[in-house]
């Protein structure tokens, strides 16, 4: 690897105040806030600087060269004051001399309140952390290449939004600003139209993408780019979307999650053996159509259902969940997911993850109605903070005293105003050019395949986008990628989307 640059563009706030916000450790979760942690308030964050160095990455047996560039970009308020350090991670590839038809993809995670570390050194970027084929961690800790980065078709940037990774609030500044559904979505934009200025990639395709919470981040994002900086995309990648303000309440929220409950008993074999031994492919359309036509229809009718085809629904529901019948009748066929987590293998002494339902827990105690933990997230965090840690500080040269935070103090989130998937099917009214892939696990049960579907289909009632909006599943949990044979096919399907999506030279942006 050769260092390029390691002086900083322009250093600003070298007087900087201290940090007055305390970081806060714990769980990628839309819905919940995370746990205390330590914080580093006494050191102060550098405005603006940059790190390059080049490397190689081998991509279906082609050297790809790249230049990954390190640093910090301001974030600016409407009065032009600096209110935050944000830091990113931007890989270009070198043997490009025409960046102007280069693709250009925005990589966000979510939380709210985690980094970019998950993508990028475990999907799309050219390095990836040290798991083993299924996504377990293995030590000794640390990096290796990525043979299925999509850097071979499209220059990639990571960005930690305020709070996360290296990325801080710069003195008094005010916290609402950055922490809700619409003000960080606005303030990503401004900093967004600020980088693309500065590396000069206006008339290059732009992509977004985003895991979890990420997805309502980028939802919002392609309406505000459009809307406030007039920068318009080729593509949006949702990886394990949230529900992006399309309402689901009653009997629809209820009873959306059968498919992944199907999914997660047929994993584990906690199925009848003529379920059992059908595949996966063949299961769940079946699962699917008894949801939409059988169930949610019967749990409208709330107890106005006779009892002779209520019994036979729970019957049915018993069989597709892997459930005791008498557990979904006391649940009146709305089973909460967290009691399916702790339920499904409560006999074995064992709980099921719930963001990716392959990895199984143990509880202190096999009473309750819900897990202690969940033993897909507590593996995967005990990877990736040496990783990036010895990634970013080792191998990059970054120098800092700043704690990296997977996860940080974004509280209180402001949530209302969620019209995110509105925002996204707005923007693909104004711009023809602009198409969506949704991808999905069906071991995932935090943000599950079923109401991604959903959400694709109400996002767009009138149907009017759905041959611009695609859908792939994979059979692993939120993070898809952590598998093997998924990191292959689902970076594939992300380079297959940008190449698709990439219109012919002087082919107009019309209907």
């Amino acid at each position: 690897m050769t260092i390029v640059s390691a002086a900083p563009r322009v250093l600003l706030g070298a007087c900087l105040a201290s940090l007055l916000i305390v970081p806060a450790l714990g769980q990628e979760d839309p819905s919940g806030p995370p746990k205390s942690g330590s914080t580093d308030a006494s050191v102060a964050p550098v405005l603006d600087e940059a790190r390059s160095m080049e490397d190689t990455v081998t991509v279906d047996g082609e050297p790809i060269p790249y230049r990954v560039t390190v640093g910090t970009q301001p974030v600016w308020s409407e009065d032009g004051e600096a209110v935050a350090s944000m830091f990113y991670t931007y890989y270009e590839r070198t043997d490009v001399e025409d960046k102007s038809t280069r693709p250009l993809v925005f990589s966000f995670n979510g939380g709210p309140g985690s980094a970019s570390v998950w993508m990028h050194l475990a999907y799309t970027g050219p390095r990836l952390l040290k798991i083993d084929d299924e996504g377990y961690p293995v030590q000794p800790y640390g990096i290796q290449e990525n043979p299925h980065t999509i850097l071979d078709v499209a220059d990639i940037l990571y960005i930690d939004p305020v709070n996360t990774g290296f990325s801080r609030i710069v003195g008094d500044a005010s916290r609402s600003q950055f922490f809700g559904v619409n003000s960080d979505v606005r303030y990503l934009a401004r900093w967004l139209g600020a980088f693309v200025t500065r590396q000069a990639r206006w008339t290059s395709p732009k992509y977004l993408v985003g895991e979890s919470y990420g997805t309502t981040r980028v939802a919002g994002l392609a309406g505000e780019l459009q809307g406030s900086e007039w920068m318009y995309l080729n593509g949006v990648v949702l990886v394990s979307p949230t529900e992006l303000g399309i309402d689901r309440d009653g009997p629809v929220a209820d009873s959306l999650y059968l498919p992944y409950y199907a999914a997660t008993a047929w994993f584990h074999g906690k199925l009848s053996p003529e379920l059992q031994g059908r595949d996966l492919d063949e299961l769940l359309p079946q699962v699917e159509a008894f949801t939409l036509d059988q169930l949610l229809p019967a749990l409208a009718r709330g107890g106005s259902l006779d009892a002779e085809r209520r019994e036979a629904l729970v019957a049915a529901y018993a069989r597709y969940s892997g459930l005791d019948p008498a557990a979904v009748r006391q649940h009146n066929m709305a089973v909460p997911t967290s009691f399916y987590w702790k339920e499904l293998m409560r006999e074995e002494g064992l709980t099921v993850g719930r963001l990716d339902s392959r990895y199984l827990g143990l509880d202190r105690t096999d009473s309750g109605s819900s897990p202690d933990f969940d033993p897909a997230l507590s593996s995967w965090n005990h990877a990736f903070s040496p990783a990036i840690n010895h990634y970013l500080r080792e191998v990059l040269g970054y120098e800092t005293d700043l704690q990296y935070w997977l996860f940080g103090d974004v509280h209180p989130w402001d949530r209302d105003g969620d019209r995110t998937g509105r925002s996204l099917q707005r923007a693909m009214a104004q711009n023809p050019y602009l198409h969506v892939l949704v991808q999905s696990g069906y071991f995932d049960g935090g943000t599950d395949y079923f109401n991604a579907k959903y959400t694709m289909w109400n996002m767009d009632p009138s149907g009017r986008f759905q041959d611009r909006m695609s859908w792939k599943g994979y059979r692993s949990g939120h993070m898809m990628y952590l598998r093997k044979p998924d990191l292959e096919t689902s970076n594939q399907d992300i380079r297959e989307f940008i190449q698709r999506t990439m219109p012919g030279e002087g082919v107009p942006a019309r209907r």
